[in-house]
């Protein structure tokens, strides 16, 4: 069954032709198919057509099968089940400038960050174009006539660990005749795949690169982050810079703080001199708690004063908002929960 979600019009309109089609039945599958209309309802298709699509292909690929609604600030955490049995997550939040969606690339992760509970099972496999598509589309069925205005690759998965379909995805989520979403809408977190990085400078996508950095020094973060055994802060920086240049956009970086490993204000120091003279804001994320690997997040005197070193040696730094605290918000907490109950 072909995912039509994940193609280009000119691959529907291929599509479409092989099957006797009229090539500009592709603009109005393509439009419906990104409005997340079920191949029944595409009004002014054919019947014979209507009845084709269902038989050969697939509309939207993910459906919502779980969702939670936070009391504290209206956060909705979504369980998104994938054909094939496997499921994701996703977090919507609502900002003053829009609804932002958090979406995952990949049915786990196969990073091994120590402080992430999305790779605590490994990596399953990585998600298509139209199922990453698919969670946006699914994301809008639950808002009540609104609609998602801002994306964020940081759910389950390395989105550089799955380059294609991800690249594939961000240009059909930019199309102008489907969700017409702007890379500058967009942010994309990488845990620091030098290759991958560079290569992206070349695509002309110009979204929101975020690093996860979230240690000043390279023995410190192969403590937490095994692709750090295979790049130094050096090499990631290097090629962060390099997409600023091509880009324009400033870069990201994530910093969550753990207690007793990254968040003393001797490192505070150390960050600020590895990032100076790098168009950068750094992130400051108090850690959730993973007891699986008995790692501690820190108290509010911690993050104040991280804060401020950071701020009095220049660097530009906010704390993250937290959001869905008691919903599960952290990446891979209520997948694992799911997959937990439906074991017993």
């Amino acid at each position: 069954m072909t995912e039509l979600l994940g193609l280009y019009p000119e691959e529907l309109r291929e599509w479409l032709q092989a099957r006797g089609e009229a090539a500009f039945r592709a603009k109005q599958l393509f439009g419906w198919l990104h409005r997340g209309v079920p191949f029944a309802e595409m009004s002014n298709l054919p019947l014979k057509l209507r009845e084709l699509l269902p038989k050969e292909a697939v509309d939207c690929p993910v459906q919502v099968i779980r969702e939670r609604t936070s009391r504290l600030d209206g956060t909705k955490k979504l369980l998104f089940s994938l054909r094939d049995g496997n499921c994701v997550e996703g977090v919507l939040m609502r900002y003053q400038y829009g609804i932002t969606l958090c979406i995952s690339t990949q049915v786990g992760c196969r990073m091994g960050c120590r402080f992430c509970a999305s790779t605590l099972s490994g990596c399953i496999r990585g998600l298509s174009a139209a199922e990453m598509l698919g969670e946006v589309l699914a994301a809008n069925g639950v808002l009540d006539g609104e609609q998602v205005h801002n994306i964020v690759l940081m759910g389950s998965g390395e989105p550089f660990d799955n380059y294609d379909n991800v690249v594939r995805f961000l240009r059909l989520a930019g199309h102008p005749e489907g969700l017409n979403i702007s890379p500058r809408r967009i942010s994309l977190s990488t845990c620091g795949l030098v290759p991958q990085i560079l290569r992206f400078s070349g695509e002309g996508i110009p979204l929101t690169m975020s690093l996860s950095l979230h240690a000043p020094n390279d023995e410190i973060r192969r403590q937490i982050m095994p692709i750090a055994a295979k790049y130094t802060i050096r090499e990631t920086l290097d090629a962060c810079r390099e997409y600023l240049r091509v880009s324009g956009r400033r870069i990201v970086l994530e910093y969550a703080l753990i207690d007793g490993v990254n968040a003393g204000i001797e490192h505070a120091r150390e960050l600020a001199g590895l990032l100076r003279g790098l168009q950068c804001h750094v992130n400051v994320i108090p850690l959730n708690s993973v007891p699986e690997r008995n790692l501690r997040g820190v108290n509010e005197q911690q993050v104040s004063a991280f804060l401020a070193e950071l701020k009095r040696c220049r660097i530009s730094a906010t704390r993250r908002r937290e959001m869905g605290d008691d919903i599960e918000g952290a990446c891979g907490q209520l997948r694992r929960k799911y997959m937990e109950e439906t074991e017993l």
